[in-house]
C-alpha cells in the first residue's frame, strides 16, 4: 500500500501535470508513479490486495494451460506486434455492459459509471508467475508523433490494491490526453487509438488476454463528434477482423437487439459465428413475461440470430448493487437465473461460471486448432524479415564497416559480371526461370550478357544486310532504253532525301540511270566504253550511306542494355540506396565514358570507309563473274526458248508435244543481245563492280563494328567499372559517400533485427512442443 505522504505527493504530481499549459512544449506527460510497499509484510501485503479467487482458475484445465502457456510464451517475445495470436474480445454497442462483463470474467473490479463509456482499448494480461504483481501500461497509436510515443511508452504504473485502478486508470487517461505534444487534432477526439496494457502476474494466474474495446455509438453527442462515432467503429473493426481472435459480442437486453450495431458487424467478418459468442446482458431489465423478454430467450437459445458458438447470459450488478462484492454479485445473479422465466435455459448458457466453463473449453479447442496455422506463419515472417535483412547488406555505419562493405560487394559484382560477360553460366544468380523464352526485355535474359550481345550482334548483321544498302538492285529485267538520266536522277534525289535508312529498290533501268549519272561526273581520258575506277568508289559511298546511322542505333541499343545489365546485377547485389549512389558516382560515368569511346571508334571506321576501297578478298572477283554469267545465263536461256518451235505429236499422244530448237538463230539472237550503247555496257560493269565490292566490305564493316567498337570498347572490361581496384583508389570521403547507412536504414535494420530475434524465440518454442 502507498503510504499517505506519498500518496499526496503522487496526487500533486499528477494535479501539476494536468493542470500545466497545453500548449507548452515542456507539457509533455511522462507519468511514472510506482506503488511503494512498506517494508513489513510486502509480500503479503500484495498477496492479500491482489488476490482473485480461485475460480478463475476453473477457466483452464492443466492440458489447456499446457497449450495457452505456448500462446502467452509466443507473446512475450513480443510477436503479437507481428503475428495475429489468439484472444478475447469484448465489444458491443456503447453502454451494453462490456466492462461489467470482463469484470465478472477476471474478477478484476473496473471501475464503471452509467455514464462513463470506455474511451479506448484496455488489453488485460493474465500471465503466471512467482510472484504477484500488477502493471499498467501504455501501447501508443503508431501514427502519433515519435516524441509522443515515447512519453506514452515511458508510462508505467505499479499498484498493491485494485482500490487504486480508478486513479491508475483516471491517469493513463490524461497521459493520453495530456499535451505530451498532443496534436488539436487528437485533443478534438474524446476516445483513443491507444491501448491501455494491464498485465496481472501470479502464481495461480490462468495464460490469458482478453480486451474490452470501446463500445459502438449510433450518434454525435454533446461530447461525441461523427470522427469519434467513426474511429470507434474503425478501432472495432480492427479486433474482430483478426482471424485468430474469439469475438464477446455483447449484447443488452434493455434495447431491442436489432438495433445494435455490433450484431451486424461481427457477421460481417464471421458469418457463420465460427469464432463469435453472443453474450446478453441485463435480463433483469425486461418484464417478465413481455414481449421483449420472449424475444431475448429465442435469442439465448440461438433462433434468431445464429452463432455456431451460440449464446451466454449474465446478469451483471445494477446501480443499486454498485457495492457488491464479486460473491454478492454472483449470488445475486445465481438467484435471479433460479426465481425468473431465464431458468428455462440450459444450465451451461447462463451465469458467470458456466461462462467461464464454456470460454476455458473454446479457447483451447480454438487456440489448438490455430497453433500449427501461427506456426506457419511465424515460419513465412521470419524467412521474410531474414530475406529483408539479407537485401540490406552487412552494417555499414563507421568507416571501416563501409570499407569492408565496399569491397566485399566490389568483388562480387567483379565475379558475377565477369561470369557474365565470358558466358560462364554458373552459380545461383543465372538460374532464374530458365525455361522462359530468350526476351531482351526479360531480366533472367538479360543476366546473361554474352547470350544478349551475340544475338544483338546477329541481329545487326541481318539487319545491316536487309537495310545497309540504299538501293536493291534487281538487274533482271531489259536495260534497253533506259530514262534520261536527268529524269532518273532527280526521282533517285528525292529517294535520297528520305529519312529512313531502309534500302528502296531499283529495277535495272533505273539503277543503270543511277550509275550513268554518276559517271557523267567522274568521266575523265577513258574510252568511251569504259570507265573511270573512282566511278566504282563514289557508287560505293552512295550505296553504303546508311551504314553511320544503322550502326550509331546499334550502339545505342548495346549501351542501353549494358546500362540494364548492370542495374539488374547490382540491385541483385546491394539495398536500393546502395545501387543509386553507385550509379551515380561511378557507373553512368564509366558508361558514357565507354559510349563516346565506341563512337570515337565507330567515327574512324567511317573515315576509313570514306577512302577509296581497298580489296584483297577474291570474293570480289568471283561476285562480279557470277552475277556476269548469270545475266549470260539468263540471255542465252531467253533466245534458246525464242528458237524453239513445238507442235502436238500424234493424236493417240493428245498430251505429248515435240520441241525443235533452232541452233543458228538461238544464235543470232544471242549475238544481238550484246547492247550497242557502250555507256550502257560501262554503266552495268561498273554495277557489277560496286555491288561486288559492297558485299566483300559489308562483311568487313559488321566484323569491324562488332570485334573493334562493342567488344573492345563497351563489352570487355564491365567489371572493371566496379571492383576491387576501383574502390581501394577511392578517398574516404568517396567511401563514406557511397555505402554509410542512412538513418532510416539504420532504423530498419534495428526494426528486423529486433524481429528476427522475437520470431526465432517464438520458433524455438514451438520446436520444443511441436
Amino acid at each position: 500500500m502507498m503510504s499517505p505522504g506519498h500518496a499526496a505527493s503522487t496526487s500533486a504530481l499528477i494535479a501539476a501535470q494536468m493542470g500545466s499549459n497545453p500548449t507548452s512544449s515542456s507539457s509533455t506527460v511522462e507519468v511514472m508513479i510506482k506503488g511503494e510497499l512498506s517494508d513489513e509484510g510486502s509480500d503479503s501485503a500484495i498477496k492479500k490486495e491482489l488476490d482473485i479467487t480461485s475460480s478463475l482458475e476453473d477457466l483452464q484445465t492443466d492440458a489447456q494451460r499446457r497449450v495457452l502457456d505456448t500462446v502467452a510464451d509466443v507473446r512475450k517475445c513480443g510477436l503479437d506486434s507481428i503475428l495475429s495470436l489468439p484472444q478475447l474480445v469484448v465489444c458491443g454497442d456503447q453502454s451494453a455492459g462490456k466492462s461489467s462483463v470482463l469484470e465478472a470474467l477476471t474478477e478484476i473490479p473496473f471501475p464503471r459509471n452509467d455514464n462513463l463509456c470506455t474511451r479506448y482499448a484496455t488489453e488485460i494480461i493474465l500471465r503466471r508467475a512467482t510472484i504477484n504483481s500488477l502493471t499498467i501500461k501504455i501501447i501508443p497509436d503508431a501514427s502519433r508523433p515519435s516524441p509522443e510515443q515515447v512519453a506514452l511508452k515511458n508510462f508505467k504504473e505499479s499498484i498493491t490494491d485494485f482500490d487504486e485502478l480508478p486513479r491508475i486508470m483516471n491517469v493513463a487517461k490524461a497521459a493520453m490526453d495530456a499535451d505530451g505534444g498532443l496534436t488539436a487534432r487528437s485533443k478534438s477526439k474524446a476516445f483513443s487509438r491507444d491501448i491501455l496494457s494491464i498485465e496481472i502476474a501470479g502464481p495461480s494466474r490462468p495464460q490469458l488476454t482478453l480486451v474490452d474495446i470501446p463500445g459502438l455509438i449510433h450518434t454525435e453527442t454533446k461530447g461525441v463528434t461523427k470522427d469519434d462515432v467513426e474511429l470507434v467503429s474503425q478501432i472495432t473493426d480492427q479486433y474482430i477482423s483478426r482471424s485468430r481472435t474469439i469475438c464477446l459480442a455483447v449484447v443488452s437486453a434493455s434495447n431491442d437487439y436489432s438495433n445494435q450495431k455490433i450484431l451486424t458487424k461481427v457477421r460481417e467478418v464471421d458469418p457463420d459465428g465460427a469464432r463469435t459468442l453472443g453474450i446478453i446482458t441485463k435480463p433483469d431489465r425486461l418484464d417478465a413475461g413481455s414481449g421483449s423478454e420472449t424475444a431475448f430467450l429465442g435469442l439465448a437459445r440461438n433462433e434468431d440470430v445464429k452463432f455456431s458458438l451460440g449464446w451466454h447470459v449474465l446478469k451483471n450488478r445494477k446501480y443499486d448493487e454498485r457495492d457488491y462484492s464479486l460473491q454478492e454479485r454472483k449470488a445475486a445473479e445465481d438467484n435471479f437465473f433460479r426465481t425468473s422465466n431465464w431458468n428455462t435455459l440450459p444450465d451451461h448458457c447462463r451465469g458467470i461460471d458456466a461462462l467461464r466453463s464454456r470460454l476455458s473449453h473454446l479457447l483451447f479447442e480454438h487456440v489448438k486448432e490455430e497453433l500449427p496455422k501461427l506456426r506457419g506463419d511465424l515460419e513465412n515472417a521470419l524467412l521474410t524479415a531474414i530475406q529483408d535483412l539479407h537485401i540490406l547488406g552487412d552494417p555499414r555505419s563507421v568507416l571501416s564497416e563501409c570499407k569492408a562493405y565496399l569491397s566485399q560487394l566490389s568483388l562480387d559484382y567483379f565475379q558475377t559480371c565477369k561470369a557474365a560477360v565470358d558466358g560462364h553460366y554458373e552459380g545461383e544468380y543465372f538460374v532464374s526461370n530458365t525455361g522462359e523464352a530468350f526476351d531482351l526485355s526479360s531480366p533472367s535474359t538479360i543476366r546473361r550478357m554474352r547470350a544478349v550481345v551475340q544475338y544483338m550482334n546477329a541481329q545487326f548483321a541481318e539487319n545491316m544486310r536487309i537495310n545497309g544498302q540504299k538501293y536493291q538492285v534487281d538487274m533482271s529485267g531489259q536495260a534497253s532504253a533506259p530514262p534520261q538520266v536527268t529524269n532518273v536522277s532527280t526521282s533517285l534525289r528525292k529517294r535520297s532525301l528520305s529519312k529512313s535508312t531502309s534500302s528502296q529498290t531499283l529495277g535495272r533501268a533505273e539503277a543503270v540511270a543511277w550509275a550513268s549519272r554518276v559517271l557523267v561526273r567522274t568521266r575523265g581520258r577513258e574510252l568511251v566504253g569504259n570507265f573511270n575506277p573512282l566511278l566504282v568508289g563514289e557508287l560505293f559511298w552512295d550505296q553504303c550511306s546508311n551504314w553511320q546511322a544503322l550502326a550509331r542505333q546499334y550502339l545505342e541499343s548495346v549501351e542501353s542494355m549494358c546500362s540494364r545489365f548492370l542495374n539488374i546485377l547490382l540491385e541483385d547485389k546491394c539495398p536500393k540506396d546502395i545501387v543509386s549512389r553507385l550509379r551515380h558516382s561511378l557507373v553512368e560515368d564509366a558508361l558514357k565514358a565507354r559510349y563516346d569511346s565506341a563512337l570515337e571508334e565507330l567515327g574512324r571506321i567511317m573515315e576509313d570507309n570514306k577512302s577509296y576501297p581497298i580489296n584483297y578478298n577474291h570474293y570480289y572477283t568471283e561476285t562480279i563473274n557470277e552475277r556476269r554469267q548469270k545475266r549470260q545465263k539468263a540471255s542465252l536461256a531467253q533466245c534458246i526458248e525464242d528458237a524453239t518451235t513445238r507442235e502436238e505429236l500424234h493424236e493417240n499422244y493428245p498430251t505429248r508435244t515435240s520441241a525443235r530448237v533452232s541452233v543458228s538463230r538461238a544464235i543470232e539472237a544471242y549475238s544481238k543481245c550484246v547492247d550497242p550503247n557502250m555507256e550502257n555496257v560501262s554503266c552495268e560493269e561498273a554495277l557489277d563492280c560496286v555491288l561486288a565490292i559492297y558485299e566483300v566490305q559489308l562483311k568487313v564493316f559488321v566484323a569491324n563494328v562488332t570485334t573493334q567498337v562493342v567488344e573492345r570498347r563497351m563489352i570487355r572490361g564491365l567489371e572493371q567499372i566496379f571492383s576491387p581496384v576501383v574502390v581501394s583508389r577511392l578517398s574516404d570521403s568517396d567511401v563514406e559517400k557511397i555505402a554509410s547507412e542512412p538513418p532510416a536504414l539504420k532504423r530498419q535494420r534495428r526494426f528486423l533485427k529486433d524481429r528476427i530475434e522475437k520470431l526465432e524465440n517464438g520458433q524455438k518454442i514451438f520446436k520444443g512442443i511441436m
